[in-house]
């Protein structure tokens, strides 16, 4: 998407005053303010500081403001760069670290799953950093700059995955996910970055972790997703409600701890779900979520619960073949129309 798109969708919930900013710029404004608020907050990785700014420029301008010790470029290691922000979190700092794309992240999976994440159940020592991890395709990056690796992580006990939607979620869960005493990867949907703008609150702007948004009301079924999907399901509802077929959005927001009581509540509302993921539709996010439905919302159903992901192969370079790949607003349509006339 070349042109920038408004995208706030329209939560129940009056909006509070703001301005308009792009993903991209809430993000780098979650960072500014952080940094500015609390001397503990440090910005580490590859290339984020001096000029460059990072590859997508979402630090630039951080290391000038607060100086180079505070915004620090790394040698191209992921695993040895969060072992020590692992070191920095246990001796008082906040890093916030930033894998150049989500995909890099295997790199370093032993500092996380086995040190970071397990500090804490090991010794009752808290390990406040973030990981910013640029997700998912829609650019044509190819399956070394496009996946969409939560599900290795949200199985992984003691750590918390979030990834926003909007650039107002953008900025407040960051801004949580940096004061949090526990280790917190933060995917943020890079096809997202400058294609669209959303109203940011003025002032200190927090979004708990753990708390999902419904983001469009319906009463024929819902749809249950997070990051870069909840545009296209957007998009889908308006278009089904043309017809009169009323799809409830609900963005997760918070992918563990995931927010249950939010999911049985569109579930009760509705009776017929479709869980859409940009990850590969295997032993993903939506399989989960649909085995809880099934355990914990068996008598609210009215039919079978229904899951939309990527392929099961890894994610081509092709335009046209990426579209095949991923999910999107006419698929999430499709699925949806199909559920609801079940």
């Amino acid at each position: 998407m070349n042109q920038t798109e408004t995208f706030g969708y329209a939560a129940p919930e009056a909006a509070a005053p703001g301005r308009e900013l792009t993903f991209l710029e809430a993000i780098r404004e979650g960072l500014w303010e952080e940094m500015a608020r609390d001397a503990a907050v440090c910005i580490i990785g590859e290339d984020v500081g001096g000029e460059f700014g990072g590859a997508f420029k979402v630090t630039h301008g951080l290391a000038a403001e607060f100086g180079d010790a505070r915004v620090r470029n790394t040698p191209l290691s992921e695993l040895s760069f969060v072992g020590m922000a692992t070191g920095m979190a246990l001796m008082g700092l906040r890093p916030v670290i930033e894998m150049q794309f989500a995909d890099f992240i295997s790199s370093a999976f032993d500092s996380i799953v086995q040190y970071a994440a397990t500090n804490h159940y090991r010794w009752g020592a808290p390990v406040p950093w973030v990981i910013r991890a640029p997700s998912d395709g829609g650019i044509s990056s190819g399956p070394f700059h496009s996946q969409n690796p939560e599900a290795w992580f949200v199985h992984t006990p003691g750590l918390k995955v979030v990834s926003p939607a909007t650039p107002a979620d953008a900025k407040g869960l960051l801004i949580s996910a940096i004061r949090d005493p526990n280790p917190v990867i933060y995917f943020e949907p890079k096809p997202l970055y400058r294609s669209v703008r959303g109203v940011v609150p003025e002032g200190e702007h927090v979004v708990p972790i753990g708390e999902a948004a419904v983001v469009r009301r319906g009463d024929d079924l819902s749809i249950i997703t997070y990051g870069a999907q909840v545009r296209e399901a957007v998009t889908a509802a308006e278009s089904m409600a043309r017809d009169g077929i009323a799809a409830e959005v609900l963005d997760l927001r918070t992918l563990k701890p995931l927010d249950w009581d939010a999911v049985a509540r569109t579930v009760d509302r509705t009776g017929k779900v479709l869980i859409v993921h940009s990850a590969n539709r295997l032993l993903g996010i939506g399989a989960e979520i649909a085995a809880e439905i099934a355990e914990r919302c068996f008598d609210m159903l009215d039919a079978p619960p229904v899951r939309l992901g990527g392929l099961d192969t890894p994610i081509p370079f092709s335009p046209p073949l990426e579209q095949a790949y991923r999910p999107a607003a006419a698929k999430i349509e499709a699925a949806a129309r199909s559920l609801a006339a079940y």
